[in-house]
């Protein structure tokens, strides 16, 4: 079901992100990262305005958001909790980390917490191998995490 939909402004700023990438449509990866940092996440509403805009097929823009793993149909929360489960860090217990997350948040991988803090999603791999296991929280890289540290990290965030 789809509940965002978009207001004339929201319209107005995709049609400025486009126009600031000449309309090109060439330039959809570039306008589609600008695009998910205004919004958070790329949902039906927000593809259709973009090609609209580029004068493309919907189809286009929804195979670009659906191949590359960056892009999002799905809000995030405030505080994006990635864990990685490459090799390394699956083998030093990030599936651990995994399930104490899943308990204290309250949620299941891929859902948000209903406030919108947090949301809590997996990966294969950050190529940081040495410090395994390892989470990320936005742009923030723990290494070598231990179940017992879960709550001391969450709580660093309120």
């Amino acid at each position: 079901m789809n509940t965002f939909k978009l207001q004339d402004c929201q319209k107005t700023t995709i049609k400025n992100i486009c126009a600031s990438f000449k309309n090109d449509p060439g330039e959809l990866i570039n306008i589609l990262h600008k695009t998910q940092g205004e919004f958070g996440y790329l949902p039906e509403d927000v593809q259709r305005e973009v090609a609209l805009n580029l004068n493309i097929p919907v189809a286009q823009v929804y195979g670009v958001v659906t191949f590359y793993s960056f892009f999002t149909m799905k809000p995030k929360g405030k505080h994006a909790i990635s864990v990685c489960l490459g090799t390394a860090c699956y083998v030093r217990g990030a599936d651990k980390l995994v399930d104490e997350l899943k308990e204290q948040l309250k949620i299941k991988v891929g859902e948000v917490t209903p406030d919108g803090k947090f949301s809590l999603d997996c990966l294969r791999c950050v190529g940081a191998c040495g410090l395994a296991p390892v989470l990320l929280i936005g742009d923030k890289v723990y290494g070598r995490v231990d179940p017992e540290q879960i709550t001391e990290i969450l709580e660093s965030y309120e």
